[in-house]
């Protein structure tokens, strides 16, 4: 196994890992990501303790229960009378995993204690849970907008390369317009002209749709490139002597060798698109509460006080950044991995 592939499998089996959490967030999160904890808005994340005041030391790690301290309303100590053991597999509220209904959490507390790995947010939510279910909107987001966007330019750059004329130059000129415009203040504008209120199935699949719309441009372009090039081959001409049809050629002989071009522009593209959903999703334009997403969880550090008192608040803007290294360097690791093979 050569280098540039042994890179592609690395990044991308760590990729699968972290969708495959994403997926399972109900077995993964201790709590719904909903359930209201009034009595502890903006708790700061639960400390793990090994060794009891007494100077007893347990390995299985346990916490204390978090309690407002007398006339403060943001500020808690441990109540330290009682432990509580963290224990792993454990029932709790049902959730849906890949479509199968389950009770069992990976790890969790008895009542009344609570841990919250990330702490809380103003309602007293576990952002850990809530960052679990967002990453569920948005990076399937991204995913596919980027998908939507690969294949309409796959379809718009394999025809202006293959039939070239007038084909060729309306579609690019479409293109060149698409390129020309500022994605994100598209965006908000076509956002914008939308309606508002509706449920959060039909804003995502709205957000979805309108980020994949507007993407397309530039993967066609390189497609086009692609397939101007690989028309021309003594194969390709060859079997359209034998009278192949254009969609046979198309589909057996050039849209094949855009694999590598395909694969790099969709890594690429799915962070684009999972910024793109966090910044809708931010200002009100995307999906909204009380559906978590990473966007409308960062709203609440609009908030002066939110911003310099409770730094756990920003946990989601700071999640995207492992998030684009793994993408940005499995495509780097997929361009390598061509120029390889190619040489």
């Amino acid at each position: 196994m050569n280098i540039p592939s042994r890179r592609v499998r690395v990044w991308a089996m760590l990729l699968l890992l972290l969708n495959a959490s994403v997926l399972f967030a109900g077995f993964i999160a201790p709590y719904p990501a909903n359930e209201q904890n009034r009595i502890v808005p903006f708790a700061p994340p639960t400390r793990l303790h090994f060794i009891e005041p007494t100077g007893q030391f347990h390995l299985r790690p346990f916490v204390y229960r978090v309690v407002s301290q007398p006339g403060s309303l943001d500020k808690y100590e441990e109540d330290r009378s009682r432990s509580y053991p963290v224990r792993f597999m454990v029932r709790g509220s049902p959730y849906t995993a890949a479509g199968f209904g389950a009770e069992r959490h990976l790890f969790g507390v008895e009542e009344p204690a609570r841990v919250f790995v990330f702490g809380t947010d103003q309602f007293g939510r576990d952002v850990f849970s809530r960052l679990l279910f967002g990453a569920q909107i948005s990076l399937v987001a991204g995913l596919l907008a980027a998908g939507l966007a690969i294949v309409l330019g796959i379809v718009a750059g394999a025809l202006a390369g293959f039939y070239g004329g007038w084909t060729d130059d309306a579609l690019m000129r479409i293109a060149e317009l698409f390129l020309a415009l500022p994605w994100l203040y598209l965006l908000l504008a076509v956002r914008s002209v939308l309606p508002l209120h509706i449920d959060a199935a039909h804003a995502f699949l709205l957000l979805v749709t309108v980020i994949g719309l507007v993407g397309w441009a530039r993967p066609a372009r390189l497609i086009r490139g692609m397939v101007l090039s690989a028309k021309h081959r003594d194969h390709v001409l060859a079997a359209r002597a034998f009278g192949a049809t254009d969609l046979y050629v198309l589909r057996r002989h050039v849209l094949p060798q855009t694999a590598g071009i395909v694969l790099t522009q969709l890594t690429v593209l799915i962070p684009r698109y999972i910024l793109a959903e966090v910044t809708l999703s931010f200002f009100g334009l995307g999906v909204t509460e009380p559906v978590p997403s990473w966007g409308n969880m960062l709203a609440a550090v609009q908030r002066y006080d939110v911003m310099t008192s409770y730094w756990w608040m920003f946990l989601p803007g700071i999640a995207l950044t492992p998030v684009f290294l793994l993408y940005y360097a499995l495509a780097n690791a997929l361009q390598e991995h061509t120029a390889f093979l190619s040489a």
